[in-house]
């Protein structure tokens, strides 16, 4: 009669632990991509070198978060919500694991930038852009940890507004090309931490649909829509 109980409450534990690393691994993260930000801002080939090398940390704690989500499906067999909960924590981790790597994509470039000619003014829109990703980062795990609904879809829908800060700083790089030929190899830099950065806004848009099917089962019905406009202009990239 009273081994119900006790298997729900220890696996309300075992999942609090692993919602504790989530947190963990989205303030790393975070820090990582406020770090890589500032080391651009700042020329900081430094700090640059110490978000690359603080990428490995992000990748262990994802492999930990993994195991234990592996072992709670092992060891408490969850079924219907309960599982939906464990299954959510791999694709969680594994999208924050990816922000980490853009971060640390942004990091190297910065490290190459330091040494090419500098453009004016090429880093206080990417400055912007950087920031606002930051706060749906915050914003998403904080809607994964209290389970809400409503701030998940505000999140979501927020990524437009990152393409098009991406969308801008494309049209900004390109001009700065076409009008001195000694920027277009920096704001060929500048462009990919763009591009790593509006990435960053897909992934962290992931989590925020994971939210959504976590709460009520269903993924958004809606299609998102992409303000993107470059992988239609000069050559963008295929999503």
């Amino acid at each position: 009669m009273n081994q119900k109980p006790h298997i729900s409450n220890a696996f309300d534990r075992d999942l609090e632990a692993i919602q504790a690393l989530i947190m963990k691994m989205g303030g790393m993260v975070e820090e990582a991509i406020d770090n890589a930000t500032t080391a651009l801002m700042e020329n900081d080939a430094d700090l640059a070198g110490k978000v690359r090398a603080k990428d490995a940390a992000i990748d262990e704690l994802e492999e930990h978060v993994n195991e234990e989500a592996a072992r709670v499906i092992a060891l408490r067999q969850p079924i219907a919500s309960d599982l939906r909960t464990v299954l959510s924590v791999f694709r969680i981790s594994a999208a924050l694991e990816r922000v980490g790597d853009y971060a640390k994509n942004i990091a190297k470039r910065t490290e190459i930038l330091s040494d090419l000619h500098q453009v004016e003014g090429g880093t206080a829109s990417l400055r912007r852009m950087s920031k606002a990703v930051q706060s749906m980062l915050k914003d998403v795990l904080d809607a994964y940890i209290q389970r809400d609904v409503d701030l998940a879809r505000d999140v979501r829908a927020r990524d437009a507004e990152v393409d098009q800060m991406y969308n801008g700083l494309f049209r900004e790089y390109l001009t700065h090309m076409m009008e001195d030929p000694r920027n277009i190899t920096s704001c060929m830099h500048l462009h990919f931490m763009a591009k790593n950065i509006e990435r960053m806004g897909d992934l962290i848009t992931g989590v925020a649909e994971q939210v959504v099917y976590l709460v009520t089962g269903e993924m958004p019905e809606d299609e998102r829509a992409k303000a993107d406009l470059t992988s239609t202009a000069a050559g963008g990239q295929a999503r």
